[in-house]
């Protein structure tokens, strides 16, 4: 027991480190993208990004959840695990480049946007094979290499991409920039399964198992199916409601928060494979964990919630003139975060219990409802419109969530309310603090101060106890 917890703060702070260098070094690529192309130019280069990975679930199928669950639970089998999988895998990605041939096709998009519909279904297909590899290494609950991995690939796009864009090189070629990323990430995730877990890549082609992993990982794939839907069909209508510019307004602001997932992500690649052990053999220490997990996300989502949302209209000049559209749907956006962030222990949870039909069902009935919202709203709102649907779809989701999870574990449901309303008064005095703050000491000043205030507010109303912050603490200074 006390090995897994070790486990979980050493991967966390493994993934954590990895992802705060990656995705400081994504927003600043954005920014620099952003500023040198312009909302048009920008909203195409992301619709090419948005269209590929709708389809990008052919490739993987949600086979790196079910590898990362199956590895936690019997280790011995991994490399029968991976081996089938390959052997699944390898025919689909086949299948993904024709299939996304054939309807870019179908679609008449200008030759601009087919060449770099191609170059990102590159990338798409390179990534799925690293995460396949990297979620047998979750498995063995090791995300050191993964986190190497994470930044570097950020890495490797700044120091291509950069002189690419500075020199009015076209955005085919910036996106090669992604390209050789992807490439290079994905020869390092072979490295790591030969050279530090000892494990081969090659096919093996055991027709019982191949069956039983694809039933097994029919629910994972439908809920990443509806999940890509949810997340970056909004663009594919903005391009075709509304045109690429709108897609670049509503980009600065979907890039932000997508930035920030960065977060629950890291907790959540540690606390699944924990909590997939946890239900073998200790239901009260999932309790705990999923708890925990919470809680500490509400306390770093609504404090961000609440400060972009009062600074909004400084951000934005960051991306230079002409991004102003931009504010209002960045304003409704940062409002989801809080759900963002939960969504991910709740579908961890889940996941990790068996009841991945369920979270399955939970994004279904999401998606088809933010598809029918993004319908009605964004021919008359553009990105306005949707940004109402994503804070309406994540909203929908953690209720949902919430609502099955209760039904598995006996969480406290009192302990998670009054933290909520505790930390929800700390991040609302310090967002109309930053409000009124932001015009007469200027930015630079007010998030330092605004951070001060909610840091101090969540002391006195004593959100978290003194042990749990030298925990933490202590944590963060032996890391």
């Amino acid at each position: 027991m006390t090995e897994t917890k070790t486990n979980i703060t050493k991967n966390t702070s493994y993934i954590g480190f990895a992802m705060i260098v990656q995705k400081i070094l994504s927003l600043t690529y954005f920014t620099i993208l952003a500023r040198e192309l312009g909302p048009e130019n920008l909203g195409k280069y992301y619709f090419a990004i948005s269209f590929t990975t709708i389809f990008s679930i052919i490739a993987d199928l949600g086979l790196a959840n079910v590898l990362t669950r199956e590895v936690a639970k019997n280790k011995a089998d991994a490399q029968k695990l991976l081996g089938t999988v390959m052997a699944i895998k390898l025919p689909l990605a086949l299948l993904l480049i024709f299939i996304v041939w054939l309807v870019s096709g179908l679609l008449n998009y200008e030759t601009l946007v087919r060449n770099l519909i191609f170059v990102s279904l590159g990338c798409i297909i390179f990534d799925s094979f690293s995460a396949s590899f990297f979620a047998v290494s979750r498995g063995f609950h090791n995300l050191k290499y993964e986190a190497i991995a994470a930044g570097f690939f950020h890495a490797i796009v700044m120091t291509i991409g950069l002189p690419l864009l500075l020199s009015g090189a076209s955005l085919v070629f910036q996106m090669g920039a992604l390209f050789i990323a992807s490439l290079s990430q994905m020869i390092f995730s072979i490295f790591v399964i030969r050279k530090k877990l000892g494990l081969t890549i090659t096919p093996i082609y055991d027709n019982k198992l191949i069956k039983g992993i694809l039933l097994v990982v029919l629910p994972f794939g439908l809920y990443v199916v509806f999940q890509r839907i949810y997340l970056y069909f909004d663009s594919v209508l903005l391009e075709h409601f509304a045109g690429s510019i709108y897609v670049g307004y509503y980009q600065i602001s979907f890039r932000i928060v997508f930035a920030l997932q960065f977060i629950p992500a890291a907790i959540a690649a540690s606390v699944y494979p924990a909590m997939s052990t946890y239900w073998v053999s200790n239901r009260e220490q999932l309790k705990t964990t999923f708890e925990k997990a919470v809680i500490y996300l509400t306390l770093i989502a609504l404090p961000i919630s609440a400060g972009v949302f009062a600074l909004a209209d400084k951000i934005i000049l960051l991306f230079k003139s002409g991004y102003e559209a931009a504010i209002l749907p960045m304003q409704i956006i940062i409002m989801s975060v809080l759900f963002i962030f939960i969504n991910f222990p709740l579908g961890s949870l889940l996941n990790a219990c068996d009841r991945q039909k369920t979270n399955t069902k939970n994004m279904a009935i999401v998606t088809v409802l933010s598809i029918a919202l993004n319908f009605i709203l964004i021919p008359r709102f553009q990105a306005v419109g949707a940004s109402i649907t994503v804070l309406f779809a994540n909203f929908l989701m953690t209720a949902l969530g919430f609502y099955w999870a209760k039904k598995i574990i006996p969480f406290n449901s009192k302990k998670l309310i009054i933290s909520f309303f505790k930390i929800l008064l700390a991040a609302s005095i310090m967002g109309v603090s930053a409000w009124y703050l932001k015009n007469s000491i200027g930015v630079w000043l007010t998030i330092p101060l605004g951070g001060l205030i909610y840091i101090s507010l969540i002391l006195i109303l004593k959100t978290i106890s003194k042990d749990e912050i030298s925990h933490i603490v202590k944590s963060i200074l032996r890391k």
